[in-house]
């Protein structure tokens, strides 16, 4: 069961427009702490797909389109 207290990501792949990896974080993470987070993840989704770290972005899944 999700956490509603959790931050939903989707990143994307910019070149294409397809999301290519969702992530869930910890909603009580200090900004520094989620931007290290999601940097990170960037990092892995763009190795992970052989696709440069510049051309994955990612956006915050609101609740009204979960």
């Amino acid at each position: 069961m999700m956490n509603t207290a959790d931050k939903h990501y989707k990143f994307i792949n910019s070149n294409t427009g397809y999301v290519i990896f969702y992530a869930s974080l910890k909603a009580s993470l200090t900004p520094d702490e989620l931007k290290a987070e999601l940097d990170k993840i960037q990092c892995q989704v763009a190795s992970n797909n052989g696709i440069f770290k510049g051309n994955v972005y990612w956006e915050e899944i609101k609740d009204e389109q979960v």
